[in-house]
């Protein structure tokens, strides 16, 4: 196995989201918004990590909507209907309406690498 990189969850807020004009966000602050979170079905390491955030804080029913992937959470921010943790790579996306936050304690990457047999 060989690792490649790392990938940083980020929150994602749309511009005219109070909190894109925040310079710290701690996850309390996320108590007054609604939430965009990944589909509950099948999750993987990443959406279950989120989850388990979610209820540890008590923001479970803050969620919203819930989507399948990534391009659709980002989509539904940008068009200011809730708050979600995005890969840092959607800061690339053209056109975006959206900010990536970091929220003090949730530090959250995913390693990217090559397995192989000999």
């Amino acid at each position: 196995f060989s690792s490649i990189a790392h990938e940083r969850y980020l929150l994602a807020v749309a511009r005219s989201n109070r909190l894109a004009e925040q310079a710290e966000i701690a996850i309390d602050d996320l108590r007054g918004e609604k939430i965009i979170a990944f589909n509950r079905k099948n999750l993987s390491f990443t959406e279950r990590y989120f989850n388990e955030k979610f209820e540890e804080y008590d923001l479970t029913r803050n969620i919203a909507y819930s989507c399948d992937d990534t391009y659709s959470l980002v989509s539904l921010v940008s068009a200011g209907l809730g708050i979600g943790f995005a890969p840092e790579w959607t800061e690339g996306l053209p056109n975006r309406a959206f900010e990536l936050k970091a929220v003090r304690g949730i530090d959250f990457r995913i390693g990217l690498g090559v397995a192989w047999n000999k």
